[in-house]
């Protein structure tokens, strides 16, 4: 199910569904998650503006090996929060050829090692398709982020306003 769905020794990732609302108005209503995301950060105002998400983020899932996914650990049955393969965007919202990998978690996750887990899938997914590298763009000041690149053996490639018409710090692994 390559684009759609894997597997790690903890997880599964698999596509937000409407069910899930709940729980991802509980992750991107604080602002401790929220205030790393986008280029003009802001938490959601309601679970109602989650349906919308999740049938925008489902959209992202039908071009493998692209997706928006929920990472879900098997322990628990409850997502845990967002790992991402999409196409990199400008300033303007046009797509590059570059490609991401991000990941978003509730708090009640950090320090479990779900985001670098969902994160190496992620990877799996991109090499498989024959991706020849993949970027992460981090805030600055995101410190748990950054750690997640370095335990992914990404390579700093500085600060950038090339993506998302924003300064970012770039980072790039390439395949193996």
């Amino acid at each position: 199910m390559a684009g759609e769905a894997f597997r790690t020794d903890r997880l599964d990732v698999r596509p937000w569904t409407h069910d899930d609302v709940d729980r991802m108005y509980d992750i991107y209503r604080r602002w401790e998650v929220s205030r790393w995301l986008g280029a003009e950060p802001k938490v959601v105002e309601s679970v109602e503006a989650m349906h919308a998400t999740v049938d925008r983020w489902a959209a992202a899932c039908e071009q493998p090996p692209y997706g928006i996914w929920a990472a879900v650990p098997r322990s628990t049955g409850t997502p845990a929060g967002t790992v991402l393969l999409v196409p990199l965007r400008d300033g303007d919202g046009a797509e590059l050829e570059d490609v991401e990998v991000g990941w978003h978690f509730h708090p009640d996750a950090w320090g479990h090692g779900y985001a670098t887990e969902s994160a190496r899938g992620a990877l799996d997914q991109a090499w498989a398709a024959g991706l020849p590298e993949v970027w992460a763009v981090v805030h600055p000041g995101n410190d748990r982020s950054v750690a997640v690149t370095r335990r992914l053996g990404m390579t700093p490639q500085g600060r950038t306003d090339r993506f998302y018409g924003i300064e970012l710090d770039a980072y790039r692994v390439v395949a193996p």
